[in-house]
């Protein structure tokens, strides 16, 4: 499984992006994607995660009600909508890939997509 992220930008406080990743190599059938993100200095931080056949989502608490993830079957693609961002989710982030029956360790990654919200 190959992951390509891409959407990542400069924008202000208040303003919205949407990253995407695109799957190569396999379907995600019977996979999960997470969106990880990490600031300088802190932790990686799993943002949201949705299951590729039923799309069961999930968030964090500091991204609930301004993140929507979504997946698109079709263009074997999923992403994630960011809204009323706020400028500590200024990140590089991530999408990856694990076996929905798998343990919770992702084991395929795309390469990061810089976000930075400027006040």
């Amino acid at each position: 499984v190959q992951l390509q992220a891409s959407g990542g930008g400069t924008v202000q406080d208040g303003g919205s992006l949407r990253l995407s990743c695109v799957v190569s190599g396999r379907p995600l059938s019977g996979y999960a994607m997470g969106w990880f993100r990490q600031a300088p200095g802190k932790e990686r931080e799993l943002v949201a995660t949705i299951t590729w056949n039923l799309g069961i989502t999930s968030y964090g608490d500091s991204v609930k009600g301004r993140f929507t993830v979504s997946r698109d079957n079709a263009k074997n693609t999923g992403y994630l909508q960011m809204n009323s961002l706020k400028p500590e989710d200024t990140a590089v982030y991530y999408c990856a890939a694990r076996l929905v029956s798998s343990a919770p360790q992702y084991p395929y990654w795309g390469q990061e997509t810089l976000v930075t919200v400027s006040s």
